[in-house]
């Protein structure tokens, strides 16, 4: 369905040591990272998770198991406390301390590099699939995403001339928290065609200045629908005085799309 929507629109210190080990008997496993649960669903792992992160809330049902608090300021006394036999988390993952403090617990850790690309996408399966001992089933997918993401290339190929998108995270005290590269964000509008208008100024996400929206001329603004109502949201943003002085404001061009920025199973839908 989004598709139709944000496509429609838009054609209008840890990455050297991923893991390799493979723990099919695992059965007590913490989930660490949206794209990393989301994954362990798909593979139809899920009976094997006994805890997740904050950012794993997709499938619904995963919001009925305990939570250990956000990936990048865990506790490993939390973590622990669920009595895990294996952790896979995104690369991104932390504090350092408290991951050493689960090595130092015998904990097996498997991490997944964080990434914003298709490819990225499939190397996240087949790492998870080859720490839970099911590759074949993680082939299989991998294989049904291929064919997706090549869909989606074929609609990319095919647009006009892309509409440049500002991907607000935020609005805060009247100024929009964009997204630069480097991010989920950055990679989805690149994924559908479109040209992230803060791409060239700055990495991540920051808050930008009446200035700096105006002269970047976003066609569309692109906001997650994960908070509050999307009319009113769009009427805050499109009466910013910046924005307004925008193609976006002057057309009214305003999207929410699903808060799911990390690249996982879902992407080619969301896309």
């Amino acid at each position: 369905m989004l598709r139709k929507t944000f496509f429609g629109a838009v054609c209008l210190a840890l990455p050297s040591f991923l893991q390799a080990e493979r723990y099919p008997t695992a059965d007590a496993i913490v989930s660490v990272g949206g794209p990393i649960t989301e994954i362990i669903y798909a593979l139809g792992e899920e009976d094997r998770i006994v805890a997740r992160d904050t950012t794993s809330v997709f499938p619904e049902a995963v919001n009925d198991l305990p939570d250990v608090g956000y990936m990048r300021r865990l506790s490993a006394e939390g973590v622990l406390s669920v009595g895990p036999d294996l952790i896979i988390a995104r690369s991104t993952s932390g504090p350092v301390e408290a991951l050493d403090q689960l090595r130092g617990a015998a904990v097996p850790i498997v991490f997944v590099e964080d990434g914003f690309t298709p490819d990225a996408v499939l190397a996240s399966i087949g790492t998870v699939g080859e720490a839970l001992g099911v590759e074949d089933k993680a082939d299989t997918l991998i294989a049904q995403l291929r064919t997706d993401f090549a869909a989606l290339d074929a609609q990319r190929a095919a647009s006009d001339t892309p509409l440049r998108v500002l991907f607000a995270l935020s609005v805060d005290g009247g100024r929009l928290n964009a997204s630069g590269s480097g991010t989920g964000a950055h990679g989805l509008i690149e994924l559908v065609g479109g040209t992230n208008v803060m791409a060239e100024s700055f990495e991540g996400y920051k808050l930008v200045n009446d200035e700096a929206v105006i002269l970047a001329a976003p066609d569309v603004i692109v906001m997650m629908d994960g908070r509050g109502d999307h009319s009113g949201r769009a009427d805050e943003v499109l009466a910013l005085p910046s924005v307004a002085l925008t193609p976006a404001g002057e057309n009214a061009a305003f999207l929410t799309i699903p808060g799911a920025l990390g690249f996982g199973p879902r992407t080619p839908e969301l896309a």
